[in-house]
């Protein structure tokens, strides 16, 4: 049984989202949702990492001094530096504390990701490989069923199931001859029959082939007729119920890119690519990320400051369903109001103390300097 990302989208982000959607029937909100149960639900993991990279923050500087005076001091007694190198994480915290946290809510985050990448807010794919053998050959194939794992497909807006590709023949054929793909589910109920039980739906599949297009001939009910030796590929498309729909400003939940192949610019995909990489950016000032001490590692101020950047330009040449987008956005509005609420919690005393040392040499250090104007040199005393 599968207990990945599989089934924590199938078991627990799929109720949840037809929970919400049975109360307002908004795919949109339903996506909104959804997301800020599972961010709520992950606030406490989340709160810890940010509490101990920002511990860590403040405490680092030290850290580093009293580390290299452990190794130089003990340098020649292993133990005793060991001993004395537990006694600062101790006082200060161990640095990689901050990451058990994040691991720990990974899986969720893929599988509420990989649940709206797919039905009903954007299409399934199935990717079906053949081969297509000389019609001498046919006698040395041994027809064996071939079936692809399955994939959650809403019939309609209240009933999903679980469907596979199936090739009752397997994927090997010979020249002349036919196969059929079905489309079903593990107990071998169709798609047609589920269709056919629930009036409202129209799901039908679409066919194309990726790879060998001379080799073989596809009807539109799926239908295989092998015409050439050679590996084919074939794709079948179950279109999601919500791809085209639409939510406040953002024209279509399924819309992929920020722009088409005509070169039209989607506005609603641009503003929420350029909005999360402010979000992020504004995170990144709140966590202390983009400080701009005079003790900062001039390279990692530079990533720090080209992060936003990235990440916001990866969503062009890399695109998402703009569900996805929207969930992006809304998470990161989450975690940057989460941050700025944990930044506002008192330090540990001994933390405390060295945030005040800081701040008041700071303030030594700009009372010290003395104003001039731009273009003249300083007056000497």
């Amino acid at each position: 049984m599968d207990f990945g990302v599989g089934f924590l989208s199938n078991n627990v982000m799929l109720p949840i989202l037809d929970f919400f959607y049975g109360i307002v029937p908004s795919y949109g909100l339903a996506i909104v949702a959804l997301t800020l149960v599972i961010r709520f639900a992950l606030y406490p993991l989340s709160a810890k990492s940010i509490r101990s990279m920002r511990r860590m923050r403040v405490a680092q500087p030290e850290m580093q001094k009293r580390v290299k005076e452990i190794q130089q001091r003990y340098k020649d007694n292993p133990a005793k530096q060991q001993e004395e190198m537990s006694k600062v994480y101790q006082e200060f915290g161990n640095p990689l504390a901050g990451c058990l946290p994040v691991l720990l809510q990974m899986p969720v985050l893929f599988a509420l990701f990989a649940t709206l990448r797919g039905s009903p807010f954007s299409d399934v794919n199935y990717s079906l490989n053949l081969q297509i053998f000389p019609q001498e050959q046919i006698e040395r194939i041994q027809p064996q069923a071939f079936a692809t794992p399955p994939q959650n497909i809403y019939i309609t807006d209240s009933f999903h199931a679980p469907i596979l590709a199936l090739l009752p023949g397997g994927s090997k054929l010979g020249v002349g001859e036919k196969t059929k793909v079905e489309f079903q589910t593990a107990e071998g109920k169709t798609l047609e029959q589920l269709v056919a039980g629930q009036a409202k739906s129209q799901v039908k599949p679409r066919w194309q082939v990726i790879k060998g297009e001379e080799r073989v001939q596809i009807n539109e009910d799926g239908t295989i007729e092998a015409l050439a030796p050679g590996d084919v590929t074939i794709q079948g498309t179950i279109p999601g119920l919500a791809t085209n729909e639409g939510f406040i400003f953002i024209e279509a939940l399924g819309r992929v890119g920020a722009f088409d192949e005509d070169g039209n610019i989607h506005w609603d995909i641009l503003g929420m690519v350029l909005f999360f990489g402010i979000s992020l950016y504004v995170n990144q000032i709140l966590s202390g990320q983009q400080g701009s001490g005079s003790d900062e590692n001039p390279q990692q101020a530079t990533v720090n400051k080209l992060t936003p950047v990235i990440f916001s330009g990866m969503f062009l040449f890399f695109p998402l369903p703009a569900g996805v987008l929207m969930y992006m956005v809304i998470a990161n509005l989450f975690q940057t109001l989460q941050t700025f609420i944990l930044s506002r919690e008192p330090l540990p005393e001994n933390l405390q103390k060295i945030v005040e040392a800081q701040e008041k040499a700071q303030s030594k250090k700009d009372a010290a300097e003395i104003p001039f104007e731009p273009g003249r040199s300083k007056k000497k005393a």
